[in-house]
């Protein structure tokens, strides 16, 4: 036997033998690489006399050849073992259901859907949204609204002050939206037709209350703007929101610093085994206050109330969406529960329009 194959018999069971890929290429490296038993064949040819490598030089290229084809195979089963083992650890159920993408399985927060659904509704009447900022000054959530020196509302158990500046005021989280009523009146002339969504802060935590939550309030100022069109406004908006074709309302008198004259206004339902339906029945549900712009509001935001006149009024979101949608817990709303969203929650692409229905 010779040289040559003495060699191609030890590499090609060398090759077969490796137990992996990184000791298959320590064996080529061996053979064919820059310094390997193979490579120094070669070079032996350059000082071979033309009839000696004329036989010898056949006999190297074919061994590298056998060594190089003998490796690529190798590699090959290796790789394939390597990927049956893979798949026989990392088994796949092909019976369980696709995964929904985030579009179908996240949800909108119902505080979200019914202040759009109120976008939606008001903005079928020609409001616009108008909003400002949390964090307001006494004068404008109290001051120009008003209230006066003393009032309970402005009690530290009431209202959420920070500490005071060094001149003595004091800058509070707004407990209701009405600043941005005066933010909108001392900003445009009239005709204003806004209404006012957003987070509201008041020191107050039980089932219905929660220190904060969501107020939507309405503004009209006018020259000739009176009770008979808020009423209509109030009473297409409940039918609009509660979607029935019908909705029976009283108006009460109250009393609110901001307004005058003033009234809470109740809608029409009926109670039945653990349901709550609108538009039908005996029974009266408290829903809402509102009135007539009070002549000094409307002095301290430069208008002339000889002129201009108009009417306000005001819901919580949170508390309508209780109602329209069945949700025992106030505080659920902001506990972050996930499940809690699943099962009340709204689809992300379902706009509500009055076209198409506002709660899908």
């Amino acid at each position: 036997m010779t040289e040559i194959e003495v060699l191609e018999n030890k590499l090609l069971g060398e090759i077969a033998a490796a137990a992996d890929e990184a000791a298959l290429e320590t064996i080529r490296i061996a053979a064919v690489g820059k310094s390997g038993s193979v490579s120094a064949l070669l070079k032996t040819l350059g000082a071979m006399a033309p009839e000696q490598r004329k036989e010898r030089g056949p006999l190297i290229n074919r061994l590298k050849e056998q060594v190089n084809a003998a490796i690529s195979a190798r590699k090959a089963e290796l790789g394939n073992a390597a990927l049956d083992a893979r798949l026989n650890t990392e088994t796949v159920d092909v019976t369980l259901p696709v995964r929904q993408p985030p579009a179908e399985t996240g949800r909108i927060h119902p505080v979200t859907q019914v202040i759009e659904e109120l976008v939606a509704i008001f903005a079928d009447m020609g409001f616009s949204v108008a909003e400002g900022p949390d964090i307001e000054t006494d004068d404008y959530n109290f001051g120009r609204l008003n209230f006066p020196e003393g009032h309970p509302a402005r009690d530290m158990h009431d209202t959420f002050y920070f500490n005071p500046k060094p001149d003595g005021s004091r800058l509070l989280l707004r407990t209701h939206t009405s600043p941005v009523q005066i933010r909108t009146m001392l900003a445009k002339p009239p005709p204003i037709r806004v209404i006012i969504p957003g987070r509201t802060y008041r020191s107050d935590s039980d089932q219905t209350h929660t220190p904060m939550f969501h107020q939507v309030e309405g503004l009209v100022i006018d020259r000739s703007s009176h009770l008979g069109h808020l009423k209509w406004i109030l009473q297409e908006s409940c039918k609009a929101f509660f979607e029935v074709d019908q909705v029976g309302m009283r108006f009460r008198p109250s009393f609110f610093p901001f307004t005058e004259p003033s009234l809470e206004a109740d809608i029409q339902c009926r109670r039945e085994k653990g349901e709550l339906r609108f538009g039908e029945g005996e029974d009266w549900m408290e829903i809402l206050g509102c009135g007539m712009v009070h002549p000094n509001v409307l002095r301290n935001c430069g208008l002339d109330p000889d002129v201009y006149q108009g009417f306000a009024w005001g819901m919580g979101i949170d508390r309508i969406a209780m109602l329209k949608y069945g949700m025992p817990d106030l505080r659920a709303f902001f506990e972050a529960d996930v499940r809690w969203l699943a099962h009340y929650g709204f689809r992300p692409l379902d706009f509500p329009t009055l076209a198409g229905g506002l709660s899908g």
